[in-house]
């Protein structure tokens, strides 16, 4: 007879529960199924991850903190800081079980004053990830790489040495998470869109990128360029809520503080005022700098602003809670999300009473609606009248207003709050353009009016299509930084949201922009030559290119510049035959063949062994450079630019490059009728006496006037350039920097005309 089958062997196939015939054995369960219950409770998804990471970067001392993610961070979780490093020696255990050096008995549980204390955060990752980490020293004379699985030391790749392995890095260490959740199908499978998990990370970063001062975040996509999160390490803590949650909210905040040593806490931070409101509460609360979550403290604030905010308003907040450590219990929660402290009530009472303090004391500016009533009789007649009402029609609204008794209110009450006038803001720059006040003779051209484009007008072809690749020199990152630190907040709100006015004067290179109810007069010229330097160093190593059939030769090219230098250098007499400028074109020459590799490949600068120049960098799509600057840009390669070291060299490079790219300044518009007469007065005699006027009239009427007509295309070119292209690219870019500021002037306030025509 055959053996009853065992149903207690395998579950039915439709997963359903199953009533066992006998007491089932109790058995340990295996290191391997513990670690990953374990794992899978601490790393719920990768943003868990990455908080334990960022958490552990800052206890290390970090002051620059990097963060790569890839498919909302399942496919690749990387984060880079500067901190102390990891010895060689601790490599091995790093990734085991409750190894950690944070903590040594339970006791010091109650003043723990560190991120982590339970050292799991590595172990659980590496028993559901390809994890690595690189770390130096500041003593040590290498970086040490080495890769894990299952919490112990794994080799890289099958048969190796699974030993750390020397090479080379900078000091601090650079964790690598590689294919999240691999060996849990179902956890992998829940994730349903890389993009809400990347929006996920990107909150948790922008909360500690809050609240950590004196260190700098940044985060971006893998393979991108452009930082989705980018905080300098020196900005202020309005700064970072500026750059993170935006300028909207940044200026209408608020700071505060409360403590009390009875209940052993002191709080401060920033919060909204009453002119400020969204659809949902942003609260970033940091308790004993924890980012954790409180939903008692959530809902006291929400229910102080219910006296401040219209219905359906909600605050943006930021609280800093210090409490003794004592006090705190933050072993609760197995991602350190909640913790538990003595006196919630107290001190939750104690915080919404100072900022509803705050809040009274400058609430004085907020404006209300009022009605006006019509002569005649009282308010108790207007109920039975018949109010107004408004219909629709094909194209307008008509009116359809019955008889109205006095007394009926002028208009219904408005629950938008009504802008006098002085401080309205007209930015439709369609309705009418300051080039329309100009004569008929210089009106600018449309965009349906130009001529031809700027690809037509050059024999070269543009190819931008060039795959991105990642910059991780560290030069232009310091670079980048320079510029972030230099970065001015109020010129770049005003160049983030201004309206583009028009074109002033061309020859000085000024523009009219309106920012809010201000008008302001910038000089283009400085305002491209950072904003074409800023993209040489966001774009580097990824630009496109301008391609010029046939290619150009460098000695001609070369051979112009110098003959323009000739011309123009005052000294060029006292140096006589003594300076060979020829050796000049050729020392150059010489020299940007010798680079060209560096240059084809940073710079795409295309130049041949035999001197000929295919291509140069593209910046910008719709703007080419005026093409009569570029033997002069050739030439300053040589003299100007540092080719002894990398950063130096790169920030000299992209200065030339931004200067050739900066818009020329255009001529004088000539009147042809008053050049001729002017030309007959002045130059009717030549030196010996002779009488030239008939000779002058002929050229002017024969010769047609070529030059003036290129002229003329170019600077319609131009001026659309810069409505189209240069300015609405301000708006998304540009970091205006301190520099900037003597390029830009106030000339108009609507409030100070207000003021000047009522005393009229």
């Amino acid at each position: 007879m055959a053996e009853a089958m065992d149903v207690n062997v395998l579950p039915p196939p439709d997963g359903s529960k199953t009533r066992p015939s006998s007491p089932r054995k109790i058995v340990a369960l295996s290191e391997d199924v513990v670690n990953k219950i374990a794992a899978g409770e601490i790393i719920v998804a990768p943003v868990h991850a990455l908080k334990e990471l960022i958490e552990n970067a800052v206890d290390a001392g970090s002051t620059s903190l990097e963060v790569v993610v890839k498919d909302g961070g399942l496919k690749l979780l990387q984060i880079t800081d500067n901190g102390h490093g990891i010895e060689k020696g601790d490599l091995p255990i790093l990734c085991e079980r409750f190894t950690t050096s944070k903590l040594e008995t339970f006791e010091d549980l109650s003043s723990i004053g560190t991120y982590g204390f339970r050292g799991e955060a590595l172990a659980s990752i590496s028993h559901i990830a390809h994890l690595s980490v690189t770390t130096r020293t500041k003593e040590s004379s290498c970086a040490w790489k080495a890769h894990y699985a299952g919490g112990k030391l794994a080799p890289s790749k099958p048969g190796q040495d699974p030993a750390p392995k020397s090479i080379a890095g900078r000091p601090g260490t650079q964790i690598t998470v590689e294919d999240l959740f691999y060996n849990i199908p179902t956890r992998r499978r829940a994730f349903r869109s890389a993009s809400e998990e990347f929006a996920k990370i990107l909150d948790i970063v922008g909360r500690y990128s809050v609240h950590c001062s004196g260190i700098g975040f940044s985060c971006k996509k893998h393979g991108e360029s452009s930082m989705a999160i980018s905080v300098a390490s020196k900005a202020t803590t309005l700064d970072r809520i500026r750059q993170v949650h935006g300028a909207a909210v940044a200026r209408e905040l608020i700071q505060f503080d409360a403590s009390s040593e009875r209940w052993g806490f002191r709080c401060e931070g920033w919060v909204s005022n009453a002119n400020y409101s969204i659809k949902k509460t942003t609260m970033l609360l940091f308790i004993n700098h924890r980012s954790v979550e409180s939903t008692a403290i959530k809902k006291a604030i929400e229910q102080t602003y219910q006296a401040f905010l219209p219905k359906g308003g909600h605050p943006f907040s930021y609280l800093s809670l210090e409490i003794e450590p004592q006090r705190v219990d933050v072993n609760v929660h197995p991602t350190k999300r909640e913790v538990n402290f003595l006196n919630e009530d107290e001190i939750i009472e104690t915080i919404c009473s100072s900022i509803q303090i705050k809040l009274g004391s400058v609430d004085t500016s907020r404006t209300f609606m009022t009605q006006s009533l019509l002569p005649g009789p009282s308010k108790t007649q207007s109920p039975s009248v018949n109010i107004p009402t408004i219909t629709p029609s094909s194209d307008r609204l008509s009116m359809q207003t019955p008889s109205r008794p006095q007394g009926l209110l002028m208009q219904q009450p408005s629950t938008k709050r009504k802008t006098l006038e002085n401080n309205l803001v007209r930015t439709d720059s369609k309705v009418r353009k300051i080039t329309s006040m100009l004569s008929t003779e210089r009106r600018e051209s449309t965009a349906d009016e130009l001529p031809e484009t700027f690809e037509a007008q050059y024999p070269y072809e543009i190819d931008d299509e060039t795959e991105t690749t990642v910059c991780r020199l560290m030069s232009i990152k310091d670079l980048r930084a320079t510029v972030r630190d230099n970065m001015h907040n109020e010129l770049t709100d005003l160049f983030s949201s201004h309206t583009f006015v028009g074109i002033v004067d061309d020859r000085r290179r000024m523009v009219a922009i309106q920012g809010g109810v201000k008008l302001y007069l910038i000089d283009y010229g400085l305002a491209c030559n950072e904003y074409f330097y800023q993209v040489g160093l966001t774009d580097f190593g990824n630009f496109g290119v301008i391609r010029f059939e046939p290619p150009l030769s460098l000695d001609e090219l070369l051979r112009i510049a110098v003959e323009h230098e000739k011309r123009s250098s005052q000294s060029a007499e006292d140096e006589g035959d003594d300076f060979d400028w020829d050796m000049v074109a050729l020392t150059v020459k010489e020299h940007l063949i010798s680079k060209r590799d560096m240059l084809v490949e940073y710079f795409s600068l295309d130049i041949s062994e035999t001197g000929d120049l295919s291509t140069i960098p593209l910046l910008v799509k719709g703007y080419v450079p005026c093409m009569a600057k570029l033997p002069q840009f050739l030439l300053r390669l040589g003299p100007h630019v540092d080719w002894n070291d990398e950063k130096s060299c790169f920030h000299t490079f992209l200065a030339e490059l931004a200067s050739f790219y900066v818009p020329e300044a255009m001529p004088v518009v000539r009147d042809h009728t008053t050049t001729a007469a002017t030309s007959r007065e002045n130059d009717s005699k030549d030196s010996t006496g002779n009488d030239i006027a008939p000779m002058i009239e002929a050229d002017i009427q024969e010769e047609p006037n070529v030059e003036d007509k290129a002229i003329e295309i170019r600077r319609k070119q131009l001026h659309h350039a810069l409505e189209y292209v240069m300015f609405p690219a301000f708006k998304n870019r540009l970091v205006a920097t301190k520099g900037m500021l003597q390029g830009v002037v106030e000339i108009a306030d609507l409030k100070g005309l207000y003021r000047v025509f009522e005393r009229c």
